[in-house]
């Protein structure tokens, strides 16, 4: 018995050994993973700033021509084709958009890539944000997080004129919170069609319900809190994290 007590104690030790080592080996390959998909976001921010840059250069080259033409038609008196060409210059710096730096990785990649899409449905874009790490909420949670607000203020937007189109995004650190508020304009109240934020994804009604559930399971996993309000024309969606 006294042999079969040390083995049993010896398979025991290399059982718990093995479940350190196996424990060890996931986080490493979670690890890894996650270094290369920070590695893939940032050659696809390098990719995209490049892109830009290329595309400022060459309107800059073009703008010395511009003002040629410009110069021609205003001392020809040609004032409705001077208006027109002037139009036509503006439209093109406006699809030019600037690529956003926040100092957060992952943030860059969301909010660069869903205002690129909102900028393409002609949805007028402002955006205010600060430095912020938001290390009290996992990357995946965050991901789905700013993901969902954002699409659902694009795809609301959508449902308005084109020349009514906008979307407000303000990242901002308030009382021990780090902050992200997400507006879009409204012509109708929300809160009075839709209170409940019915998703909306086989109806044509309101389409803030979708991801709706997923925003409040996160925000509540991470301990913060939110808000949903209306006003001057806006429908508001802040979300409360805790600051590490």
């Amino acid at each position: 018995m006294g042999r079969y007590k040390q083995l049993q104690q010896q398979y025991e030790e290399l059982e718990q050994k093995y479940a350190r080592l196996y424990a060890q080996q996931s986080e490493m390959r979670y690890a890894y993973e996650r270094l290369k998909e920070e590695r893939a976001e940032y050659e696809q921010q390098e990719q995209e700033i490049r892109k830009l840059h290329k595309n400022a250069r060459r309107l800059k080259h073009d703008m010395k021509n511009h003002f040629m033409v410009l110069s021609a038609y205003l001392a020809s008196e040609n004032y409705d084709s001077a208006r027109a060409y002037a139009s036509e210059i503006l439209e093109k710096l406006n699809s030019m958009h600037s690529y956003v730096e926040t100092g957060n990785t992952l943030m860059n990649h969301i909010i660069n890539e869903k205002l690129q899409f909102a900028r393409e449905q002609e949805i007028s874009v402002k955006a205010e944000i600060e430095n912020l790490s938001f290390a009290g909420i996992q990357s995946m949670d965050f991901t789905a997080l700013l993901g969902n607000l954002l699409d659902n203020a694009i795809e609301a937007s959508l449902k308005e004129e084109k020349n009514k189109r906008e979307l407000i995004l303000l990242v901002s650190e308030r009382q021990g919170y780090e902050v992200i508020c997400v507006k879009n304009k409204i012509s109708c109240s929300v809160l009075e069609e839709n209170p409940d934020f019915v998703s909306t994804k086989h109806k044509d009604e309101n389409s803030h319900g979708i991801g709706m559930m997923r925003i409040r399971e996160i925000i509540e996993g991470c301990n913060g809190m939110y808000d949903i309000y209306e006003k001057d024309g806006y429908f508001c969606f802040a979300v409360f994290i805790p600051k590490k």
